[in-house]
Order: C-alpha cells, then sequence, then structure tokens
C-alpha cells in the first residue's frame, strides 16, 4: 500500500516545532529588551564634563529651577543654562576651585560646556515644556525629585504609555502653578482629592484632544 502523505511530512511536525521555538524565543527576547530599563534608560546616569550638584543647588541653596532653565516657561525646550549663569555666581564663589576649570574656560572662550544630554525624546515627538509647566504640571513629574540628585539620573521611561497616562488623566498630575518648581511640595498633603479635576475644567484642558496623535506626532 502506497504512503498517503508525502515522505516530508514526517518531519513537519518537528519543523513546526522549531518554528514555534523561534518565534517564541524571539517575541522573549523583543519583550526583554523593550521592556526593561536598558530600553527605556530608566537609570542613565552618566559622568558629565563638570560635576554640577542639584542636591546642592536646588535644596540646599534653594534656588529656583527657573534661574539657571530660564527658557522652561516660554519655550519648547528647557534650556541648558548659558556658562555666563554659572559665573553670575562662580565669579566669587569657589572662583578658584580646580573642579570648575572647563566652566572658566568655556565663559573665557565662549566654546559650550560640553554636557551629557540624559532626558531624550524621539525625534518623531513633539513635546512643549512651556505648555506643560504654564498648565500645573511640574519639573518632579518627570524628572523625579531632582532637587536631591548630586549625579542626575533618568527616573521615567518617557515612553508613550507614561504620556498616554497623564494625557487620560491630567487631573491627579496637576498642581497650582505657584508650585510648579516646588519640588518636595506634595499635591496630595495639601490640596483635596477633587481639585485636579476642577481645574481641568477651570483651565479648559481638552482631554479628548490630549489623546489624538497629532498632538505628540507633528
Amino acid at each position: 500500500m502506497s504512503d498517503i502523505f508525502p515522505k516530508w511530512t514526517n518531519q513537519l511536525p518537528a519543523k513546526v516545532l522549531l518554528g514555534a521555538a523561534l518565534v517564541g524565543t524571539g517575541v522573549v527576547a523583543g519583550m526583554w529588551y523593550y521592556l526593561t530599563p536598558k530600553y527605556s534608560r530608566v537609570g542613565y546616569q552618566p559622568v558629565q564634563p563638570v560635576p554640577f550638584s542639584h542636591a546642592v543647588h536646588a535644596d540646599q541653596l534653594g534656588i529656583d529651577c527657573r534661574y539657571c532653565h530660564n527658557a522652561v516657561e516660554k519655550s519648547w525646550y528647557s534650556n541648558v543654562p548659558a556658562t555666563s549663569t554659572c559665573m553670575n555666581c562662580h565669579t566669587q564663589v569657589l572662583k578658584d576651585d580646580p573642579r570648575l576649570e572647563l566652566v572658566r574656560d568655556s565663559f573665557k572662550t565662549g566654546q559650550p560646556i560640553p554636557w551629557v544630554q540624559i532626558h531624550i525624546t524621539p525625534d518623531f515627538v513633539y513635546f512643549n515644556h512651556s505648555v506643560h509647566v504654564n498648565r500645573g504640571i511640574s519639573c518632579v513629574k518627570c524628572h523625579g525629585p531632582i532637587n536631591h540628585m548630586d549625579e542626575v539620573h533618568q527616573v521615567q521611561p518617557l515612553s508613550m504609555t507614561f504620556c498616554l497616562d497623564c494625557h487620560r488623566h491630567p487631573g491627579p498630575n496637576l498642581r497650582p502653578l505657584d508650585k510648579i518648581t516646588a519640588l518636595d511640595w506634595k499635591p496630595e498633603e495639601h490640596l483635596p482629592s477633587n481639585w485636579g479635576q476642577q481645574r481641568v475644567k477651570e483651565w479648559n484642558i481638552d482631554v479628548p484632544a490630549l489623546e489624538n496623535c497629532s498632538t505628540c506626532h507633528r
């Protein structure tokens, strides 16, 4: 009696299992990469050319974020301060400290300090700092307790999911505009639970529009 199926079908179960194993391995490897801090850059903490401590400047000395990042309320980006801003203080304070030699050289030559950027959004994403800080979103929402960091590291993934969680439910993430840079101030300790939702209505925040693709992808 002749075979009903050709001989190559005898190897079919093994090939199916091999294919399933390869696909499964690919899925696991993909998830392992894209869902881990390495991909989201959480914890990324590069060595900077000058040892600048936010814990000293923002916390101990109480310098407002906007003194250095003075474009954040009116520009789409939060600027790295010009060296002249640093020298407003350091012509007198620690003026001969060897750790600040690069700052002094930058001030003399006009060449910017090559700071290493930490928080990066993809080229296909439009993010406007001024819109957020002028609508009640504090620095700590995205940057974490940066005023307690001697060396800045990335706290949040800044992923699409992270952004959409806030865009879909902005109320709990809002705070009074005079508390935007009060980084240790906690809304839940000072405001009623419905305060944020009331501001959504009062400030005419269009929640459906925040979920529109063109809001972030232009």
